[in-house]
């Protein structure tokens, strides 16, 4: 349940260290040796195939396990999977739960298989429900939000992309287009995100940094072109039962972008190519979980992704429920 103690707007700025970034030269963009300076860094921390695979592996004898690609760099290759129920059925809504398209946000990979394990049960004949749980494996054992070269895969859901994992989820669900009702991607923001990637972002690409803020608490991401504020509303009170809502900074900004609802900001989600523009659904968000706030723990943060799922898909079943 939520504490009763006022949330921090953001993390405290002392937090992130100052802006620099120990790769390339100030104003120009990376060429291939900074991208294998960078590369070589980069060290996997933990396993795709015992954390995602091997669970997925427990699902099989409940659920529709298959395949839908390969990501592969060099001797790297990772298996990528999906889950849905084997009752799957024309004329039911069908709804896309991904996570894990940037690796290190770890809530939205184990709260994709936590629904799966926990619920998938529950609302496998009422919707089509589609999960593609870590869409970035080589970024999640590296704990890293770009893909082996130096891409962010949340930039690159545009078709003809040639961007491993985003054209691998974009051929898996080409088939149902026009089928979607809802798409919840699972995300989060870490202190990392200041204190490491947008430096990186800087550097990669010859800019200098502006530092910004994280904020503290829950947050979702809604479509500037298709706007769903009850929706948004509906996943917002159910997370608020588990953990904080983010409140807005004294610009009544999140994140640098104006609140429009508690809680809620918007991007042009399929212009910026973004993970929850590519099924072209009526609802839609991204969620955004702040794992580093000293008031909730990683099983929150799991819980509150869980929490996000659900409601979204009990609001798509009473949205598209005929009278």
């Amino acid at each position: 349940m939520t504490s009763t103690a006022p949330a921090p707007v953001t993390a405290p700025t002392s937090s992130f260290p100052p802006a620099s970034y120990p790769i390339g030269t100030p104003g120009q963009p990376w060429g291939p040796a900074e991208l294998a300076q960078w590369r070589a860094l980069q060290v996997r921390q933990r396993s795709y195939a015992n954390d995602v695979l091997a669970v997925v592996d427990t699902l099989r004898d409940r659920f529709d396990v298959r395949s839908y690609g390969e990501v592969a760099y060099g001797e790297d290759r990772y298996a990528l999977q999906c889950i849905r129920p084997r009752q799957w059925a024309a004329g039911r809504p069908t709804i896309l739960i991904t996570g894990g398209v940037h690796g290190y946000e770890t809530s939205g990979v184990l709260g994709a298989l936590r629904f799966v394990q926990a619920h998938g049960d529950r609302y496998a004949d009422r919707v089509n429900w589609l999960v593609a749980p870590c869409v970035s494996p080589w970024g999640w054992e590296r704990i890293q939000r770009w893909n082996h070269d130096a891409i962010d895969p949340n930039r690159s859901f545009r078709p003809g992309t040639t961007v491993q994992e985003a054209a691998a989820l974009l051929a898996l669900i080409a088939p149902l287009q026009g089928q979607f009702a809802a798409h919840i991607d699972l995300h989060e923001t870490t202190d990392t995100d200041e204190s490491e990637y947008r430096p990186a972002v800087a550097a990669r690409d010859g800019k200098a940094f502006e530092p910004g803020s994280i904020p503290d608490g829950f947050y979702l991401v809604d479509d500037t072109d298709n706007p769903q504020p009850a929706f948004q509303h509906a996943v917002l009170q159910a997370v608020a039962q588990v953990t904080h809502i983010a409140p807005p900074d004294a610009h009544n900004e999140i994140i640098g972008s104006p609140m429009t609802e508690p809680g809620v900001i918007r991007y042009q989600l399929a212009a910026w190519g973004l993970c929850a523009s590519a099924t072209g659904a009526r609802y839609t968000t991204t969620t955004e979980v702040y794992p580093d706030s000293p008031r909730a723990t990683p099983e929150q943060c799991i819980a509150a992704q869980v929490a996000a799922v659900c409601a979204a898909v009990e609001f798509v079943c009473g949205a598209t429920t005929p009278g």
